[in-house]
């Protein structure tokens, strides 16, 4: 897409750059419908026949079926056997496990469908953007039509104010045929996200949902509906439907704790049956009823059915607390996925910027000084436009200038004033000052260079400030006493970075992620604004992304090692958020327009901007209600405190459910012992509705990109199961063996040994080395110990006598199994630590550290420096750059 032509070039307007970039070119086989007369436009034929080829020009929205949408929540693995645990409990008749498995199915499945029900607004948003109604010629009628009747070839008029409905090539004439002897202004700031205004002439092609600012002209239809650039921006949106990664986590976790579950309990099961047979010699209804009703209450408490609620509570809270950092979170797993972000991709304009002109370095001219230069700009200058360049001189004047007060200069009186015209290119203006008067101009240095006969070290300058992307401006005035122009000086015009742009780039490196500008301004522009970010100036021009001949992964490759990549479109964003992830790293994208929606769509994590546009916001996963970056941070912060948390518990979960299984599976076919089912409910409705209070645990922020380490989480959930199991069994013998207690006592021991053993294991899996380096917040830890004080008065009172299989051990040995918990969460604790040093040990040697090589002709990329640095300090463990790449290739089979 065409950018704002600069006031520094030489050539004139209509000359087309030298260099190689984007050109929007039409097909061949659209231009032969791209010869309709002016003035006379379609016949009613011609556009019925060409809305059966094209079709209409609107947006195509595929509307989902809502019924269907919701119940596909109830989808999944954790989703199928708490489906089937209802339908086994609504058979054995277990009322009450039925109300509650049924009523945590449906919780699960509406906080989904809510979090995902602005899927659909993306599109609605981008068809609110199109023009409703617009003039064009049929027939030889000036006629008002609706915007979506178009067709490819029809005239449009094109005027001040109006939102252009279709992209359509200007043809340079006005309303009646008369030739246009001025270009168009067009605000493209929803497509491109820049604030310049764009000129455009006779040949140049104009997108739909932009704003005219400036001129009027004819121009033919030359794409509509989804063929269009926005539409085309939609498109992209709409095929970016991967499932979160957070989604694919809890699968993970789920199947594996699933397949368990079920091969176990059906083993028990038939366990059952058969020695049932052998028994008896038959096996009747009731018999296999009674082992059915025996399955589902140990896969009640095995299965997980409060994991996705536990940690969604958790996510929740995470997002209220961010609401108050004024960061609004629109799909809840965002905020675990943020907490994974390495790379984030950063729109330049009103973002990093400022997204207004500003005044620059000044050239001064003769004896000028500064101040005389904003004075003389000030008075050339146009009071009450929008344009943003007068917008700057008026502003600069007005804070920079003592004697510029109200809109006035001092003493200094405008008697005469000639705007700027795209002629002359320049403004001018009569300045009468005491019973002197004199002339002041200001424009385009070329304009002002001819009125003072030239200056050659000033034309230099010139050149300097175009070579580093500085719009710049001459000002001139006449003496008072022979009336020569002289020049005033130049001023160069910048959007200027945001006062906290550089902060929170900084503040992103301490924590592990490289920030990447993406602007659709010229390279030379977004050069100048990384300098001044401290960014690092590697920047990567739209048109190495689409070179046919780099290779995928030496595209990629080039993409991560880039600092920013300028002069994008939408199709550009896309490609290097898509290239990015395919390398394995979790890529968050900043946006405030049109242009941005299909990036913040497939990006991790999509993430508006303070102003952004509805196409942003609804495409995002995450909105900024402040301007900047700054507020990123804090999200940065308290993601990776929430991540810690649904971590902590995972570990907790998959460890106590394996230890559940492992035990009662072995105890089951070894001894033929069974737990009394109260119990086994007891455990799994206490201890889980425990676990939600870890939401407000006290966590230590990771100064490095968090992963879900699935490979030792796994391994390290079994190596703290079978040590639980080890003493669970040890329990179990020497109660029933050594101190010989009845089934009833023993099964008591058994209950409160399972209900705080592993319960007490919280401590020690909310960290990751030893437990006593962070101590938990008081509220967690009395709402865990207060459950296993509720687990304690049943066990000593033997649940009150009311139930005959089950007697009270008394306060004694009810103490001592809560001290001998106590001290089994202190050994498991050193065990913990010992498995993941020897975890840290076999990954490192099973992937040798990786540094990718610099060739030593040409110095790093501030990109390559900061990726090198965070590899150096991951290497220290040699744990988290292989988990890194391991985990990139194991994306994809989740």
């Amino acid at each position: 897409m065409e950018e704002a032509v600069p006031l520094t070039v030489t050539s004139t307007p209509r000359e087309k750059p030298t260099n190689k970039g984007w050109v929007d070119e039409i097909p061949a086989h659209i231009e032969e419908f791209l010869h309709t007369p002016p003035t006379q436009g379609l016949s009613q034929d011609q556009v019925n026949e060409r809305l059966a080829r094209f079709g209409r020009n609107e947006l195509p929205e595929k509307r989902r079926n809502k019924i269907l949408h919701f119940l596909s929540f109830f989808t999944g693995a954790i989703a199928y056997l708490m489906m089937i645990s209802v339908i086994l409990t609504a058979v054995t008749k277990d009322w009450i496990d039925f109300g509650i498995i049924l009523g945590m199915l449906i919780v699960n499945a509406v906080i989904g469908y809510v979090e995902e029900a602005r899927a659909d607004s993306a599109v609605a948003s981008l068809k609110q953007g199109l023009a409703l109604r617009t003039k064009c010629w049929r027939q030889g009628q000036l006629v008002e039509v609706d915007a979506a009747e178009l067709v490819v070839g029809d005239i449009v008029i094109l005027r001040l104010g109006d939102i252009i409905p279709a992209d359509a090539r200007l043809l340079g004439v006005g309303v009646n045929g008369e030739i246009a002897e001025c270009d168009l202004s067009v605000d493209q700031s929803t497509l491109t996200g820049e604030s310049l205004l764009v000129k455009k002439g006779k040949g140049d092609i104009v997108y739909s949902s932009c704003i005219i600012k400036q001129g009027q002209q004819q121009a033919v239809v030359v794409r509509t509906g989804k063929h269009s650039f926005i539409g085309r921006a939609a498109s992209l949106i709409t095929i970016t439907t991967d499932s979160g990664h957070f989604q694919k986590v809890i699968n993970y976790i789920g199947n594996f704790l699933i397949l368990a579950t079920l091969l176990l309990v059906m083993i028990i099961f038939i366990f059952d049956l058969v020695e049932q047979k052998i028994k008896n010699g038959f096996v009747s209804g009731e018999h296999v009823l009674a082992a059915l009703n025996e399955m589902v209450v140990l896969t009640i408490a095995a299965i997980p059915v409060g994991l996705p609620t536990v940690m969604s509570v958790t996510m929740a809270i995470g997002a209220k607390q961010l609401a108050k950092r004024q960061v609004i979170v629109k799909r809840l797993t965002a905020v675990e996925e943020l907490a994974s972000v390495s790379i984030l991709c950063s729109d330049k304009t009103g973002t990093l910027t400022m997204n207004q002109l500003t005044f620059d370095e000044p050239y001064l001219g003769g004896q000028h000084t500064k101040e005389d230069l904003i004075m003389y700009a000030y008075l050339s200058s146009e009071m009450g436009t929008k344009d943003p360049i007068e917008v700057a001189v008026r502003s600069a004047g007005d804070g920079q200038h003592h004697l510029i007060r109200n809109g006035h200069v001092e003493g200094y009186t405008v008697v005469s004033y000639n705007p700027f015209n795209p002629v002359d290119k320049m403004s001018q203006a009569t300045v009468q000052h005491g019973d002197a008067s004199f002339r002041v101009a200001k424009g385009a240095p070329q304009a002002i260079f001819k009125l003072v006969g030239g200056d050659a070290q000033a034309e230099q300058m010139v050149e300097t400030f175009a070579a580093r992307g500085l719009r710049a401006l001459g000002v001139a005035r006449t003496s008072t006493t022979d009336h020569r122009w002289e020049l005033v000086g130049l001023f160069s015009l910048i959007d200027p970075p945001r006062h906290d742009s550089m902060k929170t780039i900084q503040e992103c490196a301490q924590y592990g992620i490289s920030v990447k500008m993406i602007t659709g301004d010229q390279t030379i522009i977004a050069k100048e604004v990384a300098q001044r970010l401290g960014m690092g100036q590697h920047i990567l021009d739209a048109d190495h992304i689409v070179d046919p001949a780099l290779s995928e992964s030496q595209l990629a490759e080039d993409c991560f090692q880039a600092d920013g990549f300028a002069r994008v479109i939408p199709e550009h964003k896309y490609r290097v958020v898509e290239l990015l992830q395919n390398m394995g790293h979790f890529v968050a994208m900043t946006g405030d327009g049109v242009n941005d929606a299909a990036a913040l769509r497939k990006a991790n994590v999509g993430i508006a901007v303070e102003g952004s546009t509805d196409a942003a916001r609804s495409a995002s996963d995450v909105v900024l209600l402040e301007p900047g970056l700054s507020a990123i941070i804090e999200a940065v912060k308290t993601s990776r405190v929430i991540f810690h948390r649904l971590y902590s518990y995972a570990l907790y979960r998959i460890a106590s459910t394996l230890h559940f299984l492992l035990f009662f599976f072995v105890v089951t076919l070894a001894e033929d012992w069974r737990m009394p089912p109260v119990f086994l409910i007891l455990i799994s409705v206490l201890n889980d509705a425990a676990t939600l209070i870890m939401a407000v645990d006290n966590v230590a922020i990771n100064p490095y990109p968090e992963r879900w380490k699935l490979p030792q989480l796994i391994f390290l959930s079994c190596v703290l199961a079978i040590a639980l199991a080890g003493f669970s069994f040890g329990h179990f013998y020497i109660f029933r063996d050594v101190l010989h207690y009845n089934a009833g006592q023993l099964a008591t021991v058994m209950y409160l040994h399972i209900s705080s053993a592993p319960h007490f294991v919280i401590f020690s899996t909310r960290v990751e080395g030893f437990c006593w380096k962070s101590i938990p917040s008081w509220p967690f830890t009395a709402v865990v110990l207060g459950t296993q004080v509720i687990a304690l008065v049943l066990s000593v009172y033997g649940m009150f006598n009311e139930t005959p299989t089950i007697q009270g051990i008394g306060w004694p040995v009810g103490m001592i199994i809560i001290a001998i918990s106590l001290a089994t969460f202190l050994i498991l604790d050193v065990l913990k630590v010992f498995t993941i040093r020897l975890w840290d040990k076999f990954m490192a040697r099973r992937h040798p550290q990786y540094h990718a090589a610099v060739p030593p002709t040409a110095a790093p990329t501030r990109a390559q420096r900061f990726m090198q640095k965070q590899e150096e300090q991951r290497s220290r463990s040699g744990y988290d750059r292989a988990i890194r790449r391991g985990s990139a290739s194991s994306l994809q089979s989740y």
